[in-house]
């Protein structure tokens, strides 16, 4: 992919996207543990003692998925990284997903099977499925070592699918297409398929009859995900092609429209409020899922959500690295999802 200006995102933003994420995991505090204790012995919530390998990045799941960063910009782009930060990252990854590490924090979503349900979930998925995908060195062993996570996420996505009446629809990490899309990815290619069909059929009865969305009520002030968007990506991950040429046609029947709202940019008014900020990542998280969907659509639909994607990706690009810690601990893995689309 390359942006508006024609430079390649490995060479414009990887060296950049690289030092951040080192800056953030090694970053301590504020840490907002989400810890149920479970006995009054239970409430030691210093965050290296409670979660051994997801640490900093102020949370949990933003501790994962800033590894998944990690793994996949040493994929991804190797050479741009350079010697010195390639050694960085790989040296953060080897002292976290340890097998005894990630056996604890496999162990404390099993205790707690509500804890990061869903997002966290997803994110623990697609680190399992990154590391499994990497030639990097070292990372034979991250992916031995998430593997026992990975297992237990499918193990709890099995059980509580069931149990799940209605899908959650907000922008926020509750939403439950966005989370069940990277399990699905992670399942179907590290040999879960009973967990991949399960979703695929719940996708089918909570989704498949949605039509006419209204995306003018888009979007929510902390949004940081578009539910439009997340469930037309969700289902063009379990549809065959030509049913869900017809289901997207029908569902956002104005997709790529001169007047779609999608295609506008979020405005953020305070770029330290941690709920606001959450826009940003709405800007990149819609330039990612437009980019998947911009190959179904006419020409010249096509080309202004092109241009649209390209926009919100701009609009972000500072926040990314230079923006407050609001913004900087997790903003980089929804930029590669944009750039990788």
């Amino acid at each position: 992919m390359t942006d508006d200006r024609g430079a390649d995102w490995r060479e414009r933003c990887a060296a950049q996207w690289a030092d951040t994420i080192a800056s953030v995991l090694a970053t301590t505090y504020p840490y907002g543990a989400a810890h149920q204790s479970l006995t009054p012995d239970d409430v030691d919530v210093t965050p290296d003692r409670l979660h051994p390998a997801f640490h900093g990045c102020l949370d949990w799941h933003s501790s994962v998925h800033m590894q998944w960063s990690a793994v996949r910009l040493l994929t991804l782009a190797p050479e741009q990284l350079g010697t010195e930060r390639r050694a960085r990252l790989r040296a953060v990854l080897d002292a976290r997903l340890t097998s005894v590490h990630l056996a604890r924090e496999a162990a404390y979503l099993r205790e707690r099977p509500s804890f990061e349900r869903p997002y966290g979930w997803g994110w623990a998925a697609a680190l399992a499925l990154a590391a499994e995908q990497s030639e990097e060195p070292g990372a034979h062993g991250w992916a031995l070592a998430t593997r026992p996570l990975f297992d237990v996420v499918a193990d709890l996505v099995l059980a509580w699918l069931p149990e799940l009446a209605y899908p959650v629809r907000h922008g926020t990490h509750a939403n439950t297409a966005f989370a069940l899309a990277l399990v699905h990815e992670a399942a179907s290619a590290l040999g879960r398929p009973g967990v991949a069909d399960a979703i695929a059929a719940r996708a089918r009865e909570w989704f498949g009859a949605d039509r006419g969305y209204p995306v003018a009520w888009e979007p929510g002030g902390s949004d940081f995900l578009s539910p439009a968007l997340c469930e037309a990506d969700l289902m063009g991950r379990v549809l065959p092609a030509p049913e869900y040429e017809a289901w997207l046609a029908a569902f956002l029947p104005g997709l790529g429209a001169p007047d779609d709202p999608l295609l506008e940019l979020p405005e953020v008014r305070d770029r330290s409020d941690g709920h606001a900020v959450h826009l940003f990542g709405l800007a990149l998280s819609r330039a990612w899922q437009l980019r998947r969907l911009q190959g179904l659509l006419p020409p010249d639909r096509s080309g202004r959500v092109a241009r649209a994607s390209a926009r919100q990706v701009a609009h972000v690009e500072r926040e990314i690295v230079a923006g407050d810690f609001m913004s900087t601990h997790w903003l980089v893995s929804f930029a590669l999802l944009a750039a990788t689309a």
